[in-house]
């Protein structure tokens, strides 16, 4: 690794201001970490191309929105080694907003957002009963959420 791309404590401060707030602006966090707004942009890029930061994400309350069922696929493969094939047939389902590799009795765990539980029924059944390699699903809808948040960063 370049010597000149190593994170060090003000990077791992700035990030975690940018996680409790991601709109902050730069001039804000400068004040706070005590540098200027010109270091803080130029430690954002360098963490950019480091890979560190890889994009920014709106949250939005789906709810508001009229999705108002959240569920956990869990999805049993015909054979492991075909992860990476369904993988990219589910995420090619609008509703899916998450797909994870598993261990233990799934081979992949997805998060899907649906309208109510006619549209899940619908997307399970039209869309990722479908998918080439799928054995089986098991259904979990989430009845609350109390928690979402990124790891607190060790400063």
């Amino acid at each position: 690794m370049n010597p000149n791309l190593e994170i060090d404590n003000i990077d791992l401060k700035i990030l975690s201001l940018l996680m409790e707030d991601a709109n902050m602006p730069y001039t804000e966090i400068a004040k706070r970490v005590y540098v200027s707004g010109g270091t803080v942009h130029v430690r954002m890029k360098k963490m950019e191309e480091m890979g560190i930061v890889t994009g920014a994400q709106l949250k939005i309350d789906h709810s508001k929105l009229g999705y108002d069922i959240i569920a956990f696929l869990g999805i049993y493969l015909e054979k492991s080694s075909m992860y990476h094939e369904v993988a990219s047939q589910l995420s090619n389902i609008p509703e899916i907003v998450s797909i994870h590799y598993t261990t233990g009795m799934y081979g992949i765990f997805a998060k899907v957002i649906c309208k109510d539980t006619k549209h899940l029924r619908a997307v399970l059944h039209d869309k990722i009963q479908k998918v080439q390699g799928i054995q089986r699903t098991e259904t979990s809808i989430v009845l609350e959420e109390s928690v979402e948040r990124s790891v607190k960063l060790e400063i």
